[in-house]
C-alpha cells in the first residue's frame, strides 16, 4: 500500500476514534440530551459516579424449607399406589421429614426414587433430610436464579453497567451506579411479588358479614381475600378457592399503560400455554368476576364480559409510578427465595470526583514523566513515540467509549499501566534501529529491518500479557473486571501504535531524507 493511502487511512481512523473518545467527557445526561454531542461514550462505575452497593444474602433455611416441602408431597403422592400411610409425613422446624408410622416403608419408597434425601433420627424418630451434596446444588440454583431476575429488575431501573455477582455460596453483590432512589431500589429489589387470577364465588361489604353467611365454616379449599381502599380500610371481602386459575408464572410481559380516562392501568400479556388456559377460564365463567389477587391482596374483580385471550389488563388505584414498578415485579418473575441486605453501602459522587482527578493527574504526570525521557533519550524518534503515546490514549478511550465499557478506579490504574508500557514497544524497535545502523546499515534500510525483526518479539510479548487479562476479564469479578477491561484495550492499541503508526511517521520523516531522523 503507498505511503499516501496509508496516511489518508490512519488519520481517517484517529479521527473516527477521537470522535468516538469526546463525548466521554461529558456526563451521560449531556450526552442523551444534546444533539451535537454523539451519545456515546465511557460510562463510569460505582467507585467514581457514586451509587449504591448492596450485598444480599440468601435465607437457607428458606431454600431447604422449599425443597424438603416438594419432597414431602412427591413422596406422599408416589405413596398412594403401595398404599403406604402418609399420615404422619410432615415438614418439622429442623429441616427434616417425620414419616410417622409407616416410617420404614416410606423410607424405603424414598430410597427408590430419591438419591437427594438420606435417612437420619432425631430423638429416636426415623426421619428424612436433604443431602449435603443436594444442599449444597439447591443453594448454587437459588443464587442463579437470584442473579436473573435481580438483573432483569434493574435493568428496568435504567442502571448503565451493573454488577450483579455470586458472593461465595449463599449471598450476591449488586452494584448500581449513578443516581437511585435507594428506596425504590430496595422495594424493586426485595419484593417478591405474586401475580394470582381466582374465580369470586361469593362477595360482601366486609369479612365478617361474609363468614356469616357460612355459619358452619367456609366450603372447603376456598379462603378469604379482602381489597382496600386508599386508607387501608377494607371496601370488599371475597370469597375465593384455594387454587388459581392461573398465577403470574405464566406472563410473557407485564407493562405500564393507559385507559380511554388516562388513568395508569398494567397491560400484561400470556405465553403461549398462559394464553389458551386464560381464554378456556373466562369462556367458561363468563358474567362472572373474576379477581387478580397480588400478594395476597386484591387489586381489581372485574366481570368477564367475554373470552379473554393472550392479553389482559390489570386496573386498580394506582398512581403512574406504582403501575411502573408492579409492572417491572410482574414481568421479572417473583424471587426464588428471599433475599436479606446483609450489607448496604452509598458512594457519594464527590468520592467519584476526588478519584477521577487524582486518576487523571496519575496520567498525566506518568504521561510528561514518559514524553520527556523518550524525547531526551531517542530525539526525534522519541519524539514520534511521544505522538504515538497521545494517540494511543485516544485509542483507548474511544475503544472503551464504543464498547460502552465502564470505567472503575482500577480502570485508570490499568489506563496508567498503558501508558508507562506503552513505549516498551517503540523502545525495542529503536534499540534494534540502533544496532542495525551500528552494523553499517543505511538510515532506510536500518528502519525496515528494526521493525521487521522486532515485529515478532513485540508479539510474542504482549500475547502472554492479552492471556493474563483475558483470564482477569473472564474470572475476575467488579473492580478486577475494571482493571482488565482497560489493560486488554490497551495492549491492543499499544502494538497498532507501535507497529502501524510509528511505522508510517518514520516513513513520512523519511521522505524528507535520512537527516531528519535522528536516533
Amino acid at each position: 500500500m503507498s505511503l499516501r493511502a496509508r496516511s489518508l487511512l490512519i488519520a481517517l481512523f484517529s479521527l473516527s476514534m477521537a470522535w468516538l473518545a469526546f463525548p466521554s467527557f461529558y456526563s451521560e445526561e449531556v450526552r442523551e440530551n444534546s444533539a451535537w454531542i454523539p451519545n456515546v461514550g465511557v460510562n463510569l462505575g460505582l467507585d467514581l459516579r457514586g451509587g449504591i452497593h448492596w450485598l444480599l444474602r440468601i435465607n437457607t433455611a428458606t431454600v431447604e424449607r422449599q425443597e424438603l416441602a416438594a419432597y414431602r408431597d412427591r413422596l406422599a403422592d408416589a405413596a398412594e399406589a403401595p398404599g403406604i400411610a402418609t399420615d404422619g409425613l410432615a415438614l418439622e422446624e429442623d429441616l427434616t421429614l417425620s414419616l410417622g408410622s409407616d416410617a420404614e416403608r416410606l423410607q424405603d419408597l424414598a430410597a427408590e426414587l430419591f438419591d437427594t434425601l438420606e435417612p437420619v433420627e432425631v430423638d429416636g424418630e426415623p426421619r428424612l433430610r436433604l443431602t449435603d451434596e443436594w444442599r449444597r446444588e439447591i443453594m448454587r440454583r437459588g443464587v442463579q436464579q437470584s442473579q436473573e431476575v435481580l438483573r432483569r429488575r434493574i435493568d428496568t431501573l435504567g442502571v448503565t453497567e451493573p454488577v450483579i455477582a455470586p458472593q461465595g455460596r449463599d449471598r450476591v453483590l449488586v452494584q448500581m451506579p449513578g443516581e437511585i432512589d435507594p428506596a425504590r431500589a430496595r422495594d424493586i429489589l426485595e419484593d417478591t411479588t405474586f401475580l394470582e387470577f381466582k374465580l369470586v364465588l361469593d362477595a360482601a361489604v366486609n369479612e365478617a358479614l361474609l363468614r356469616a353467611r357460612y355459619p358452619s365454616g367456609l366450603p372447603e379449599e376456598t379462603e378469604i381475600v379482602v381489597q382496600r381502599n386508599d386508607d387501608g380500610s377494607v371496601s370488599e371481602a371475597l370469597l375465593v378457592p384455594g387454587q388459581p386459575a392461573l398465577t403470574g408464572a405464566m406472563l410473557q410481559d407485564a407493562r405500564l399503560g393507559f385507559d380511554r380516562r388516562n388513568r395508569p392501568i398494567v397491560e400484561f400479556t400470556w405465553n403461549s400455554e398462559g394464553a389458551r388456559l386464560f381464554r378456556e377460564f373466562t369462556g367458561n365463567n363468563l358474567q362472572e368476576r373474576l379477581a387478580a389477587i397480588i400478594d395476597g391482596e386484591v387489586v381489581t374483580a372485574p366481570v368477564i364480559q367475554s373470552r379473554i385471550g393472550r392479553s389482559g389488563i390489570i386496573e386498580g388505584d394506582f398512581s403512574q409510578q406504582e403501575v411502573a414498578d408492579l409492572a417491572v415485579k410482574l414481568r421479572s418473575g417473583a424471587l426464588p427465595i428471599p433475599l436479606d441486605i446483609e450489607e448496604e453501602r452509598a458512594v457519594g459522587p464527590a468520592l467519584g470526583a476526588d478519584s477521577i482527578a487524582n486518576g487523571v493527574n496519575s496520567i498525566a504526570l506518568g504521561g510528561v514523566l514518559v514524553v520527556l525521557f523518550m524525547a531526551v533519550y531517542y530525539r526525534v524518534a522519541g519524539m514520534l513515540a511521544d505522538v504515538t503515546l497521545a494517540l494511543n490514549l485516544v485509542f483507548i478511550i474511544g475503544a472503551m467509549g464504543l464498547a460502552g465499557a465502564t470505567l472503575t478506579l482500577p480502570g485508570i490504574a490499568g489506563i496508567v499501566l498503558t501508558v508507562g508500557i506503552a513505549v516498551d514497544a517503540n523502545v525495542i524497535i529503536f534499540e534494534r534501529i540502533r544496532e542495525e545502523l551500528r552494523s553499517g546499515k543505511s538510515v532506510r534500510n536500518a528502519v525496515q529491518i528494526g521493525f521487521r525483526r522486532s515485529s515478532l518479539t513485540i508479539l510474542d510479548a504482549n500475547i502472554t500479557t492479552m492471556i493474563a487479562a483475558i483470564a482477569l476479564l473472564y474470572f475476575g469479578r467488579g473492580p478486577v473486571q475494571g482493571f482488565a477491561v482497560t489493560l486488554a484495550v490497551g495492549i491492543v492499541s499499544s502494538v497498532f501504535c507501535a507497529l502501524v503508526v510509528t511505522r508510517l511517521l518514520f516513513d513520512l520523516l523519511l521522505v524528507r531524507g535520512s537527516q531528519a531522523l535522528r536516533i
